[in-house]
């Protein structure tokens, strides 16, 4: 699978059935971000919560043989946080 066949995958469902089952993605992250925050007694931004869903699938990449709905997953947190930051 090619990098732009990725990223075009990650595209369409952080824009397509993910943005429909669950809702405006930045406002999920912030509500996600709330709940850690709560958990955890820290401060957790919107911006962390994509990242560290990035780290999350990065770190299934250890256990082997993984998906490519890894990459595309991996792909698609990462442009959601640079949503949320710019």
């Amino acid at each position: 699978m090619k990098s732009n066949q990725i990223l075009n995958q990650a595209s369409v469902l952080v824009q397509g059935q993910r943005e429909k089952d669950y809702g405006d993605k930045t406002e999920n992250h912030n509500n996600i971000a709330r709940l850690w925050s709560a958990y955890l007694e820290i401060k957790i931004e919107a911006h962390d919560v994509a990242l560290m869903m990035a780290l999350l699938k990065m770190a299934r990449t250890k256990l082997g043989e993984v998906s490519k709905d890894t990459y595309i997953d991996m792909s698609a947190y990462s442009a959601i946080a640079g949503e949320i930051k710019f």
